[in-house]
C-alpha cells in the first residue's frame, strides 16, 4: 500500500469523536500514558513534543509534569486536535502527520509518541521526524501495546480470527511485536535505543461494559465490528464473552516502551 493510502487509512480509521475514542481506548491510553510519563522522568519546565497525541491522554500528563506553556502536542485528525485545544489551554496544538513535523531542527528536549507509530504512514519517517526535531542528546520515545498476545485487543482479534480466519487483526503492524519498535527507532537514527515493558489492568464490572465502545467505529476493532453482517456481530459479541470469562474480570495490557536520544 502507498504511503499516502495508508496515510488516508489512518485518518479514516480514527475519523471518530474525542469522546468515542475515550471510552473506546482511552480507558487502556489514560492510565498507560501515566506510566510511560514517570517511565520518563519528563521533569518541569522541559519542552515536550506529543506526537499523535489523539484527544490528548498522553499531553495532560506531559502538562502536570512540564507545565502548558512547555507542551506541544501535534495529530492529523481535526477533532482530535480541537478536543486537547479545548481541554488544556496554553499546550501548543497543531494538526500535522507525524512524517512531517512543522518545527525547526532541534527545538524540543524530548519528542514522545504514545500509541501511534503502528498507524503512522512511514514510520521510520516519523521517527526520524521526532529524532530531528529534539536537541542532540534529548529523548525520543515511543509506546505501542504488544499486539501478539497481550493486548487489550488480544480477546477481541482472537473471537475475530477463529470466526473467519483470515481476519488480520493489528499484529502484523509496525511495532507492535517483540524488538520491532526498537528496530524501527535505530532505522530512525535514534541513538541508545533501550526497550523495556508497561502494563495496565482494568477490571471491567460487566461484558457490557467492555463491548460497547467497540460499536462506536473506532480504530481497526471499531471498524470491523461495523462492517461485519448482524449475525457475525453477535456471534463475534458471544465469543468475546467466552474468552473473557464471567465478570467481573479483568483485563492485562503490556505496552513495549522504547526510548532512546536524538
Amino acid at each position: 500500500m502507498p504511503p499516502a493510502a495508508r496515510s488516508y487509512r489512518r485518518l479514516v480509521l480514527f475519523d471518530v469523536g474525542a469522546d468515542a475514542y475515550d471510552r473506546f481506548m482511552g480507558r487502556f491510553s489514560q492510565p498507560l500514558a501515566a506510566l510511560f510519563a514517570d517511565a520518563l522522568g519528563v521533569g518541569a519546565g522541559e519542552r515536550v513534543l506529543d506526537v499523535g497525541s489523539g484527544p490528548g491522554a498522553l499531553t495532560s500528563r506531559l502538562v502536570e509534569r512540564a507545565g502548558a506553556e512547555h507542551v506541544t502536542a501535534v495529530d492529523p485528525t481535526e477533532a482530535f486536535v480541537a478536543a486537547v485545544r479545548e481541554r488544556l489551554p496554553g499546550v501548543d496544538v497543531r494538526r500535522a502527520p507525524a512524517e512531517a513535523l512543522p518545527f525547526e531542527d532541534d527545538t524540543f528536549d524530548a519528542a514522545l509518541a504514545q500509541l501511534v507509530v503502528h498507524f503512522m504512514a512511514d514510520p521510520v519517517a516519523g521517527l526520524g521526524e521526532m529524532r530531528r526535531v529534539t536537541r542532540p542528546g534529548g529523548t525520543v520515545a515511543a509506546s505501542v501495546w504488544d499486539q501478539e498476545e497481550r493486548g487489550p485487543l488480544t480477546a477481541f482479534w482472537r473471537a475475530a480470527r477463529a470466526l473467519d480466519p483470515r481476519v488480520r487483526g493489528e499484529s502484523d503492524l509496525a511495532g507492535v511485536r517483540r524488538g520491532h519498535l526498537a528496530s524501527l527507532m535505530r532505522d530512525a537514527g535514534v541513538a541508545g535505543v533501550e526497550e523495556g515493558e508497561l502494563t495496565v489492568s482494568l477490571t471491567f464490572a460487566s461484558f457490557e461494559d467492555w463491548w460497547e465502545p467497540f460499536t462506536l467505529g473506532v480504530g481497526p476493532a471499531g471498524r470491523h465490528v461495523r462492517l461485519v453482517d448482524d449475525a457475525t456481530r453477535s456471534r463475534l459479541r458471544d465469543l468475546c464473552a467466552l474468552e473473557l470469562g464471567p465478570p467481573p474480570f479483568t483485563v492485562d495490557a503490556t505496552a513495549w516502551c522504547v526510548r532512546g536520544r536524538a
